[in-house]
């Protein structure tokens, strides 16, 4: 049996400049997506409490998104014949602004790859998360930046650089992100992860303001060089554990995607009350229209209180030391155990 794992992530700051050529911070999350591959006679896919069972040959024809992930990345590897099952479950919160379908992805990519022993496709954590991305957006069609492929694969506590990113490529021409890990550096991570309970879908957010940079709005443009201005200043902050300026940075980055009209009402409202419950600062941890907030506050306790009261559906915490990892568990007493 392979068994995989990938983290969530959440968007600290700088967020969503991933694809458009700027610099974000963030932090894999406690929760993950988990897959495993045993061999098998016909090809089968468990998603959930959902399965599809064939006689090894696919067709690349799915009704069921559900099982869009798999399909995907066998149309990826050119693979039309394969048999396995591959089953997969996740704790992060559905469509939540978490990359919890990034985190899927790429724990399947790595089990199926660890599966067909292609350990030569991808040779390091760039290839891999550049692999992933190629495959949401080509293959998916979801629009995306780099931000969640990265962190799913990577994991940590990461500043990254997406500069002459901005232009989207073919993999053989794509040149790499800088990957800069913060954790050894930051003992304390006082943020709150507030999941609002709305689902919404990245792409839908992402591509009407992608559309709008592609042809020139200087407003879109501008913003984002801001943002990615932010983001830099908030890595100093970080690091200095300078949490009141830091949170001052927080909002004004959640200001500006807030007047580009891709926050959620939702959002707007949690952000608020957890402001007024004394939070330094508090954004958007993913592309918006729903999904999930981050706080910046030392105590939280009573202001997750009174998010819970105020309708918030789950509170969830960082963790640094989740990252992308997938066992081979016939070898496992040998150490075959990868952080792909």
């Amino acid at each position: 049996m392979i068994k995989s794992s990938a983290p969530g992530r959440a968007g600290i700051i700088g967020n969503p400049t991933d694809g458009y050529g700027g610099s974000v911070m963030s932090c894999s999350i406690a929760e993950q997506a988990y897959v495993t591959i045993e061999k098998c006679d016909k090809l089968v896919f468990e998603m959930g409490d959902e399965k599809f069972v064939t006689d090894g040959k696919v067709e690349f024809s799915f009704k069921n998104d559900r099982f869009l992930i798999p399909e995907a990345i066998l149309n990826y590897l050119n693979i039309a014949e394969i048999k396995m099952h591959l089953k997969a479950w996740s704790d992060v919160p559905f469509q939540a602004g978490l990359a919890g379908s990034t985190a899927m992805l790429v724990a399947a990519l790595n089990a199926i790859l660890k599966f067909l022993n292609k350990s030569t496709v991808c040779e390091h954590k760039y290839h891999m998360a550049e692999m992933a991305r190629t495959i949401e957006l080509n293959y998916m069609k979801i629009q995306c930046g780099y931000h969640d492929q990265y962190m799913a694969t990577f994991g940590g506590l990461n500043y990254m650089d997406f500069r002459d990113k901005e232009q989207y490529r073919q993999l053989k021409h794509e040149i790499y992100a800088t990957v800069e890990p913060l954790h050894p550096y930051v003992k304390e991570l006082p943020f709150v992860l507030v999941h609002t309970g709305v689902r919404r879908v990245s792409g839908s957010v992402l591509k009407p303001i992608r559309d709008r940079w592609m042809d020139g709005d200087m407003k879109v443009i501008s913003a984002y060089e801001k943002i990615a201005h932010i983001c830099r200043y908030g890595k100093k902050a970080l690091l200095n554990k300078d949490w009141i300026k830091l949170g001052v940075l927080m909002n004004q980055n959640h200001r500006i995607q807030q007047k580009l009209g891709a926050s959620g009402e939702e959002n707007d409202r949690l952000i608020e009350i957890a402001l007024k419950n004394g939070a330094l600062g508090a954004k958007l941890a993913g592309a918006g229209g729903g999904g999930t907030i981050i706080a910046l506050h030392p105590k939280p306790d009573k202001m997750i209180k009174e998010l819970e009261r105020a309708g918030a559906d789950r509170i969830l915490f960082l963790d640094p030391g989740k990252k992308a990892e997938v066992v081979d568990t016939e070898n496992e007493g040998g150490g075959d155990k990868d952080g792909a």
